[in-house]
């Protein structure tokens, strides 16, 4: 009998290295894979994550944007000397960066800063060249799809929506996995002490 395709196994996925959300929780993200973060709040989740990393970060969003991140704010979260900005002029090459940067493996995380959802197709391209980068280049990169609305990205490994809570305080938070492979959707209240502190769960 012929061995079974490896896509096709039920032998559960072999762990391999990952990316804390914040210090000392159980939610982690793979690394050679991407990931998906949506809601109000989806810069300020990406920056947690990159705060977890070490190595540069690439972040890549259209030049039309009028959101763009600012140094002086992200200094209470990660050394903006970490930060490289992309700002491709076709909506093509946004996704198209943002491979290239994942496949050469010279990022510790490539973050796509979208407008809208990226096709299944894109996103498979993505898994693929943060798969290659991973034996490529210096680190094993982390691919992160920041999108408007509830998201909603095909095949992304994991789906996070973050929104402010502002009855807890100023620095709280609603955080909800909305789609991960192994784990159910589940929500939880997070909570940040002060500008100096790392983010907290609070409550399940």
């Amino acid at each position: 009998m012929p061995a079974a395709h490896p896509l096709l196994t039920r032998r559960p996925a072999r762990k391999g290295p990952a990316v804390p959300l914040f210090p000392e929780t159980e939610f982690h993200l793979a690394q050679a894979r991407v990931h998906e973060a949506c809601g109000i709040a989806r810069r300020t989740l990406a920056l947690w994550i990159a705060a977890q990393t070490e190595g540069p970060v690439i972040w890549v969003s259209p030049s039309w944007t009028q959101e763009q991140l600012h140094c002086d704010g992200v200094a209470q979260w990660i050394d903006p000397a970490r930060l490289t900005f992309v700002q491709p002029r076709r909506p093509d090459d946004v996704l198209w960066t943002m491979e290239e940067v994942l496949r050469s493996g010279t990022a510790a995380l490539a973050i796509a800063d979208l407008p809208g959802l990226p096709g299944l197709t894109q996103v498979r391209r993505m898994h693929l060249a943060a798969e290659n980068g991973a034996g490529a280049g210096q680190y094993v990169p982390l691919g992160l799809l920041l999108t408007p609305g509830a998201g909603g990205a095909a095949g992304v490994e994991t789906r996070w929506q973050l929104s402010p809570a502002h009855v807890g305080g100023p620095g709280s938070w609603q955080l909800k996995r909305l789609r991960a492979r192994a784990a159910p959707e589940k929500q939880w209240e997070v909570h940040r002490p002060g500008p100096a502190a790392a983010p907290q769960i609070k409550t399940a």
